[in-house]
């Protein structure tokens, strides 16, 4: 697998890169380049979905861990931002997304996974890492949105050099319109999470004969759901938004973050186990 994966991660890796690259020199100009992004993003999306396949696939074996989660997460933003740009003119999250697809596609090369057993790979257990995967990407774009709101807040009372990241913000719509954006990305990727929480107890309970394990992955997880739901609330009720409705949004992902891919990171890489 490494032969033939290395070679293809290589070039969607570098096609990541430049189209990144593209992007960041031609902001101004956004018309130069709308076409050749239609077309490249959904290609690279493939080629990277086909990449991931095989690595999860590997040796015949159903491998998973923090490596092919960051991959599949970044692969799905990347599929949102395209959709996302057909919309509204996010350009500038561009160059903040793809050169990390770049390095996501990359790390399943040195991060192969923990093989799932015979009896855990189940339809069940494809639906429930799918249902995440693609709740952490929908909250991967938002904490995005919340990044660039909070530096273009921070812009409106600091200029930022216009030939630097400041270059950026010339090609986002308004705060007002970002937020909107935010809290529409939030309420899909709450329920998605919901979702991921519901297909968990059922996975549980196929695995591990009860409904609910609580380790620290559910501990996090649930967390960053209530975050996320008292956030949503918040709007609703007391229409929370600015600084508050970022805070929350961080907080949400940060614990989302810790849930699954901080802990196998901790367990692959820090403590070298799987």
């Amino acid at each position: 697998m490494h032969g033939f994966y290395g070679a293809g991660a290589a070039v969607v890796a570098a096609a990541y890169l430049v189209l990144a690259w593209v992007t960041w020199r031609t902001l101004e100009a956004p018309e130069r380049t709308a076409r050749w992004r239609a077309a490249l993003l959904p290609v690279l999306a493939a080629a990277h979905a086909v990449l991931l396949g095989m690595a999860i696939s590997s040796g015949g074996e159903f491998r998973f861990g923090f490596a092919q989660a960051l991959s599949a997460t970044l692969l799905l933003a990347v599929l949102v931002l395209w959709v996302e740009g057909m919309f509204v003119p996010v350009r500038g999250l561009d160059v903040l997304v793809l050169p990390a697809a770049a390095v996501c596609v990359l790390l399943p090369l040195g991060f192969q996974g923990a093989a799932i057993g015979a009896g855990v790979d189940s339809t069940a257990l494809r639906l429930h890492l799918l249902v995440a995967i693609a709740a952490y990407s929908l909250f991967t774009i938002a904490a995005l949105h919340a990044l660039l709101m909070a530096l273009l807040d921070r812009r409106l009372h600091s200029a930022l050099q216009a030939q630097g990241l400041g270059r950026i913000f010339g090609q986002l719509p308004s705060l007002l319109a970002l937020e909107k954006l935010l809290f529409q990305l939030i309420a899909v990727g709450f329920l998605l999470l919901t979702a991921t929480l519901v297909t968990g107890v059922f996975f549980s309970e196929q695995l591990f004969g009860r409904a609910l394990r609580f380790e620290h992955k559910t501990v996090f997880t649930i967390a960053s759901w209530l975050v996320f739901a008292g956030l949503l609330g918040g709007r609703f009720v007391f229409g929370w938004r600015g600084r508050t409705a970022l805070r929350w949004t961080f907080a949400g992902f940060l614990m989302l973050l810790l849930a699954y891919v901080g802990s196998r990171f901790v367990l692959e890489v820090i403590l070298g186990r799987v």
